[in-house]
């Protein structure tokens, strides 16, 4: 399995290792669960055991995920950060060429984007079409629905 480097900005690693504390702190709370369960007899027909079960593998599952994005993450120094041409952190400002709708993008890693508040991930067919890219610049973006024209506006921090 190839480890995908996750970029971040230091922000997004404290919010990481916050969350990864948090979920850690649920360890004990599920295991007291499943000992509960266990208690109360015969395990075949137990349904609280197997939800308690279920539960710890669906936090393990989370805790490894995000202990992944923890070992992958690289900081982005935001003092090194350029406007001319489109790179992580950057806001761009778009206009849609189809119906001249103009929005504007902060290009952050998979674990920080969040649609609305304008941070989309670099991974995401547009973000891929835009990086690299400079200010006037037409793009072609494929996504789902077909293939998206955007001409970039601006470029800023």
């Amino acid at each position: 399995m190839s480890t995908q480097i996750n970029y971040v900005t230091q922000k997004g690693l404290d919010k990481l290792r916050q969350e990864l504390t948090q979920l850690l702190s649920q360890r004990p709370v599920i295991s007291r669960q499943i000992a509960e369960a266990r208690d109360k007899g015969d395990l075949s027909e137990n349904a609280e055991y197997d939800a308690a079960r279920e539960a710890q593998g669906l936090l393990e599952l989370k805790i490894s995920k995000v202990e992944s994005l923890i070992a992958n993450a690289r900081v982005i120094d935001e003092s090194m950060i350029s406007t001319d041409e489109v790179q992580m952190l950057n806001k761009v400002k778009i206009k849609n060429l189809r119906d001249n709708s103009v929005v504007e993008y902060t290009l952050v890693g998979e674990s920080e984007a969040n649609f609305k508040e304008g941070k989309l991930a670099v991974a995401t067919p547009i973000g891929k079409a835009l990086i690299g890219r400079r200010k006037g610049d037409i793009v072609e973006a494929i996504v789902p629905s077909g293939v998206l024209k955007f001409e970039i506006l601006d470029i800023s921090i």
